[in-house]
């Protein structure tokens, strides 16, 4: 390369670097703000939280079925089913097993559980119709006529839950038009790097995201697979789950229809477990895929501006354009204060959630991936689910 050339070279790269500065720089700010929101949306629910806990809904306990679609054996899965069991509740409650085919072997695990709790009114539906892409919704929809109460409870089947998780999930149902009441979460590491960041980012990225939607909206208007709290009369109104058979994210989308139809949705303060599996890495990649492509496709305006919320990568990005400038040091302290506040504030403070202490050091490695996914989630339509290969089309399952 000649001298000439160089010199005409070096003005371009140094425009670039600029270019990419401040570039890096406006997106680093934009993710401080948003982590601002994420604060004062934790502090709103934390208010509200305390506010609801002052009703009075003592006395109100109605009978609920509690809907568990099953499929195979989870490590802490019967840990989950036990919690259930043991509920402080003064109301009547059933629980409800829903299962494609006997020969699976969470049927035995239901067996022991109804040997070992004969007080319960404990059943076992099988659901051997595929209703549609969604196996989980399609099994719900063929075990809801089984259910004896108006008052229904949906959660998966690994969710570890307190003793007083009904009492808590149906009291806002004593108020007039509430459609349903979904709650918060926490990941349990199953010990692997792959499944820690996701444990992490569950605590400090998504349910943070939860929080900031829910201050920005004026409420929350979607629910979480966590816990789908209902009435048999709400889910009539919206078709019931035969009209869900097809969407990938039906907790999101159930409490999105509920929402239009008039009902309140309601995100209560009793956080619950679920069990993050020990991923190897393409595990973790086509999860966290399934995850991005699926808020994409529920949020699509939204979801773009999730992009700023990784605010670490931008502003190391800001800091190696700037070739390690005071101002751009100065701005990657202050990301990296607001991001490990609202790590603490919400993964801490909110879910109680001890890992992300243990964790905090790999904020800036669970920033860089979920970046990362949040790219790459524009790339294709396609979604590993349970081994099989869908594609996404506004919601809507298409088997590839």
């Amino acid at each position: 390369m000649t001298i000439d050339s160089l010199s005409t070279l070096y003005p371009l790269l140094s425009t670039l670097s600029v270019v990419v500065e401040v570039i890096a720089a406006l997106l680093t700010a934009s993710g401080i703000a948003y982590g601002l929101l994420a604060l004062l949306g934790a502090r709103a629910f934390e208010h509200d939280a305390r506010a609801a806990a002052k009703l009075d809904a003592e006395g109100f306990a109605p009978g609920v079925s509690v809907l568990k679609p099953v499929k195979g054996v989870d490590s802490r899965m019967y840990a989950g089913f036990v919690s259930h069991c043991v509920q402080q509740y003064a109301g009547e409650f059933e629980l409800l097993f829903g299962i494609s085919s006997l020969d699976d072997p969470a049927v035995a695990e239901i067996a022991r559980l109804r040997i070992e709790y004969p007080q319960l009114n404990i059943r076992l539906v099988e659901c051997p119709e595929r209703l549609g892409s969604n196996g989980k919704v399609s099994n719900l929809a063929q075990m809801l006529p089984h259910a004896s109460f108006e008052h229904i409870v949906v959660n998966d089947s690994d969710i570890l839950v307190s003793p007083r998780y009904l009492s808590r999930v149906l009291a806002p149902f004593a108020q007039e038009k509430t459609g349903l009441v979904t709650v918060p979460y926490v990941g349990q590491a199953e010990g692997t790097l792959w499944s820690r960041l996701e444990a992490l980012g569950i605590s400090t990225d998504f349910m943070a995201g939860v929080l900031t939607a829910r201050k920005l909206e004026g409420g929350i208007h979607f629910g979480l697979g966590s816990t789908l709290a209902t009435t048999k009369t709400a889910l009539a109104a919206i078709g019931g789950f035969e009209a869900l058979v097809e969407q990938l994210a039906d907790d999101y989308e159930m409490g999105v229809r509920l929402s239009r139809a008039g009902y309140r949705v309601e995100l209560v303060h009793e956080v619950v477990a679920t069990t993050v599996p020990a991923y190897t890495l393409r595990g973790f990649c086509e999860h966290q895929l399934r995850w991005s492509r699926s808020t994409r496709d529920s949020r699509r305006a939204g979801y773009i501006g999730l992009g700023v919320t990784y605010v670490l990568p931008w502003s190391l990005a800001a800091v190696l354009a700037s070739g390690g400038s005071l101002w751009s040091f100065s701005l990657f302290s202050l990301a990296l204060l607001v991001r490990v506040a609202v790590a603490l504030t919400v993964g801490v403070g909110i879910l109680r959630d001890g890992q992300v202490l243990r964790d905090l050091i790999l904020l800036p490695l669970r920033d860089c991936f979920g970046l990362f996914f949040w790219a790459w989630s524009y790339a294709s339509d396609v979604v590993v689910w349970r081994g099989e290969h869908f594609r996404l089309k506004r919601g809507r399952l298409e088997r590839v």
